[in-house]
């Protein structure tokens, strides 16, 4: 029903029909005016608009650990009714679950080719944000007894060193400083995160290790920390990206927005990571 459908010639018959028409309008569905949202129908200005809700599972780096639970604490105190879970692990172990279909809806990796894995693999939605960089430093056990100074000394004889497996950014790190410095290193342990090889070395089980110096700081007097200039040959870069299967997007962008942010910046700097140059 139109209104040119009830316009008879004279401005007194006009006047009495319009209001008859308008309250047509108003209570038959077929005849909304053009241009306005259908019943029962959410006008575009609303759609996905408001903070973000639900729950969004977050994998991340075992070398995240403390920063991450902090974040996610700010993001849920930011955004009520979010709740954020965390999964760490070694970088390499959490793109092979995601490969295999682990519901996740954000991916931090300590390395950029553990998310290359995904990205090839076509399981990362968007493009990677760099957001943190870290080095290697050497962990020894609280009064250091086997008096490790420099990185050639853990290639001494008798030194129980742990480091973690290749495949993981920290042993890939581990073998490029090693390599580049002509040492040969003979592990007693390799292990598939680094917070492992700095268990092994607060328990005394290893007489020293190689972590992130983030990792040192974060342990506290649990194990004392030696910085060596040959670190700066492996810097490793920190990415960060939404999961294609997530289903949490928006709550997703929400928290990696918190991370590369002015916020999570500021927590991570405070950890010892580095910038990450996004």
């Amino acid at each position: 029903m139109s209104r040119q459908a009830v316009r008879p010639a004279g401005s007194t018959v006009r006047a009495a029909v319009l209001p008859l028409a308008v309250l047509l309008l108003a209570v038959l569905p077929g005849c909304a005016p053009a241009g306005g949202p259908a019943a029962g129908t959410t006008s575009a200005a609303g759609a996905g608009s408001g903070a973000p809700t639900g729950t969004i599972t977050v994998f991340a780096a075992a070398s995240l650990k403390a920063t991450f639970t902090e974040l996610a604490h700010t993001f849920e105190a930011g955004n009520p009714g979010t709740t954020v879970t965390l999964s760490f692990a070694g970088s390499s172990d959490l793109a092979s679950q995601i490969n295999q279909g682990a519901p996740a809806d954000v991916f931090a990796s300590a390395d950029t080719a553990n998310m290359k894995r995904l990205q090839d693999a076509g399981l990362v939605d968007g493009t990677p944000r760099n957001f943190a960089t870290n080095t290697l430093a050497i962990a020894v056990p609280p009064g250091n007894p086997a008096g490790i100074s420099a990185l050639k000394d853990l290639a001494r004889p008798g030194v129980k060193l742990v480091v973690c497996a290749k495949q993981v950014p920290c042993g890939a790190a581990a073998a490029k400083v090693a390599g580049t410095a002509g040492i040969s290193l003979a592990p007693v342990s390799e292990e598939n995160a680094v917070t492992d090889v700095l268990g092994k070395v607060a328990s005394g089980e290893a007489d020293a290790g190689l972590v992130y110096g983030t990792d040192v700081r974060a342990a506290g007097a649990k194990v004392a920390g030696i910085e060596f200039p040959e670190s700066q040959g492996a810097v490793n870069t920190y990415p960060i990206a939404g999961v294609a299967s997530g289903r949490n997007k928006a709550a997703a962008q929400a928290f990696i927005a918190l991370v590369t942010g002015a916020e999570g910046q500021k927590v991570l700097a405070g950890a010892g990571f580095g910038p990450g140059g996004q």
